[in-house]
């Protein structure tokens, strides 16, 4: 037995865990900063304080009650981030109902499984956005809508389905217009209110998010009061937000992002919530930060990208900014030091996580000396605990890598109504193993070396594409990377990357590959180089090496080596 210190890290709490329901922490809020800013969303002329937010939360809560939801019943939201969007989100959590959040990138197949799989019994959903009509989508799916008496729907596809209710205009038949829900309550529904505050409990489930579906049908993650308000309390003391902040929000709000580590983080720590645009927008996103001051300001990797290099860049005010958060997707170590320099975010910090840990597990400090800010994940979170394991299951020693398993207050009840899915990830000890391969330094630092199925195997050698893309975002000319394998019938595999040139510039693949020569082994050197100019993502930025790799292989007839 050595004495090497084994990679287990248990976090160290400065604040007690909040046993409390959304609702009640929401009320919180509402009493200690009535009259600060609590959302603003310029593009909506929407500016409300705690106070006014509270009671339309209250008014839209019980209007949902008199559409006769009950608790426990299950309320979609499917639309990008506007006012209406959070308004369901809380009022959702008081009148004891579970919000399922629908990714607005969806189309039919996928709305039709979402909503069919958690038994939705209502819907609030936007009218369009860009090329999505979401209504000329919901009629396809449920004909039956144009001829239906508002809120009392029959559907054949959907049979729990009974009310749609409509965000924006012009109103279509069969759907209730979300202003008129919050006219629907009445003194019955408000002493029902009343006494949901005093009986729902904070490990009740509260909402369902989809996991991204990059493989097999997408997951009903099932997270609860306790789960989503304390990691949106921890994630704001992380960046010591204050009710003096104002967070900038163009993340998706249906992802935890947006949600949990933006919404709720405002409400626990009296922040203002601002939405610089539906969807993000660069230009629109730098004009937000400036006009409203924000103070901290989310984002992944790619939209910081698209920020930075936004041709006005260097005409904004961000002297206002502070501290943030760039997470969702591995960090290039130059992106963030051009955060912290170019965009005055000297505290940003970055969050590592997953959907099904509510989802922040690490997260870097805003005074880790930046060689830690910039090359890891931060320390483990208050009350978390982390475990990094090898194929046996069995912990390594502090240095090595291997899988990457949480336990603690963030773990997710399971997969809605996959109790086999939820034994695969979700072990007996309460451990859920999360597929990522992690290296945990003597200091408890965090680095994300990969995904276990995004390593590759060439020859028999295990190749990390992290650290390949990590060394050619020193090249000047290469604005963003991605490194994946394809198939090989010598190897079995072979390495093969996408690069996206800056602006104005050209690279060819021999470049490239003289670039790397004696700098990173031979066997880490991509055989196939191609410049694209743009990478297949999920709408919340995950980039899907899934497609790069179909496409690449499709192309060029590449076949893996037979096994026996």
């Amino acid at each position: 037995m050595t004495d090497k210190a084994l990679s287990y890290v248990c976090g160290v709490a400065n604040a007690p865990l909040l046993g409390d329901t959304i609702g009640r922490g929401l009320d919180r809020a509402a009493r200690r900063w009535p009259d600060r800013e609590a959302l603003v969303s310029p593009s909506h002329d929407v500016r409300w304080s705690w106070r006014d937010f509270a009671a339309r939360v209250d008014a839209l809560a019980a209007g949902f009650l008199a559409l006769g939801l009950e608790r426990g019943a299950r309320i979609g939201v499917w639309s990008l981030n506007r006012p209406e969007w959070t308004l369901t989100q809380f009022a959702a959590a008081k009148a004891g109902l579970i919000l399922v959040t629908i990714n607005p990138a969806y189309r039919l197949s996928e709305l039709e499984f979402a909503l069919a799989k958690v038994g939705c019994a209502a819907l609030v959903t936007a009218t369009a956005f860009k090329t999505s009509n979401y209504m000329d989508m919901l009629n396809t799916l449920i004909p039956e809508l144009a001829q239906a008496q508002p809120g009392q729907l029959k559907a054949a596809k959907l049979p729990m389905l009974r009310a749609v209710i409509q965000v924006g205009g012009p109103l279509c038949p069969g759907t209730i217009p979300f202003d008129d829900v919050a006219r629907m309550g009445g003194a019955r529904q408000r002493e029902t209110l009343a006494t949901l505050a005093d009986t729902l409990q904070f490990d009740d489930p509260v909402n369902i998010q989809f996991t991204s579906g990059t493989t097999g049908s997408p997951k009903g993650v099932t997270l609860t009061h306790h789960n989503i308000l304390n990691n949106g309390y921890f994630v704001g003391r992380a960046m010591r937000l204050t009710e003096r902040d104002r967070i900038c929000i163009p993340v998706p709000l249906y992802h935890c992002f947006g949600m949990v580590m933006g919404n709720l983080a405002a409400v626990t720590c009296g922040a203002t919530m601002v939405y610089p645009g539906e969807g993000f927008d660069p230009l629109a996103t730098l004009q937000t930060v400036e006009r409203e001051k924000c103070t901290a300001l989310y984002g992944v990797p790619t939209m910081f990208i698209a920020e930075l290099d936004h041709p006005d860049f260097a005409s904004f005010d961000l002297t206002s900014l502070r501290t943030g958060i760039m997470a969702g997707a591995p960090c290039p170590v130059e992106v963030m030091r051009r955060v912290n320099d170019q965009m005055n975010m000297r505290e940003v910090t970055i969050a590592y996580g997953m959907t099904e840990t509510s989802p922040v597990s690490f997260q870097s400090a805003v005074d880790d000396p930046e060689e830690r800010r910039v090359a890891t994940v931060g320390r483990i979170h208050p009350h978390v605990e982390v475990k990094v394991v090898d194929l046996e299951g069995r912990v390594v020693p502090r240095g090595a890598r291997g899988e990457l398993c949480t336990r603690g207050y963030s773990v997710m009840l399971g997969y809605w109504d996959e109790p086999e899915k939820t034994a695969d990830v979700l072990d007996k000890a309460g451990w859920m193993h999360t597929g990522d391969l992690a290296v945990i330094d003597d200091e408890g630092y965090c680095n994300i070396v990969g995904r276990i199925k995004d390593m590759v195997i060439r020859g028999g050698e295990n190749l990390y594409p992290r650290e390949i893309e990590e060394f050619l975002y020193r090249h000047p000319k290469i604005q963003d990377v991605q490194i994946f394998g394809v198939a090989d019938d010598r190897y079995g595999e072979e390495l093969c990357a996408w690069i996206r040139v800056r602006a104005g510039e050209t690279l060819t693949a021999d470049e490239v590959r003289a670039f790397c020569q004696g700098q990173i082994a031979h066997n880490k050197i991509p055989r196939y180089i191609e410049f694209v100019g743009e990478f297949p993502m999920t709408v919340t930025g995950k980039i899907q090496k899934f497609i790069m790799r179909d496409t690449v292989e499709s192309r060029l007839g590449l076949t893996a080596a037979k096994t026996a």
